[in-house]
């Protein structure tokens, strides 16, 4: 019997190019689809994907809260290269009282 896991994510996105070049950045790999699709799956690791769904109409709701957490090898570098490709981080890297160092972004 296989146990319960997560397989995907699926997010709408109104910029499918714009998203897809983010999630490439955090470190995702694209296994299907593209910039110019209107569905694609980034691979997280080995085996968890993102989704993402083209809606030309797709405007992000607000006042709105959400969020998961990605895992990387080096927060700072990620940062780093998100600034680079002129995508500012809604906070800098910080180390979390539980032992964490993180920052938050908002995807395309």
């Amino acid at each position: 019997m296989v146990e319960p896991s997560l397989n995907a994510i699926t997010l709408r996105t109104a910029d499918m190019a714009a998203s897809v070049a983010f999630y490439e950045l955090v470190g995702l790999a694209c296994t299907f689809g593209g910039g110019d699709a209107p569905f694609s799956s980034l691979r997280i690791g080995s085996g968890t994907f993102v989704n993402l769904q083209f809606d030309a109409t797709w405007t992000p709701q607000r006042p709105g809260w959400g969020r998961f957490i990605l895992w990387v090898d080096d927060v700072d570098a990620v940062h780093r290269r998100l600034l680079t490709a002129g995508i500012e981080p809604l906070t800098a890297p910080a180390d979390a009282a539980w032992g964490e160092r993180y920052f938050h972004v908002l995807d395309p």
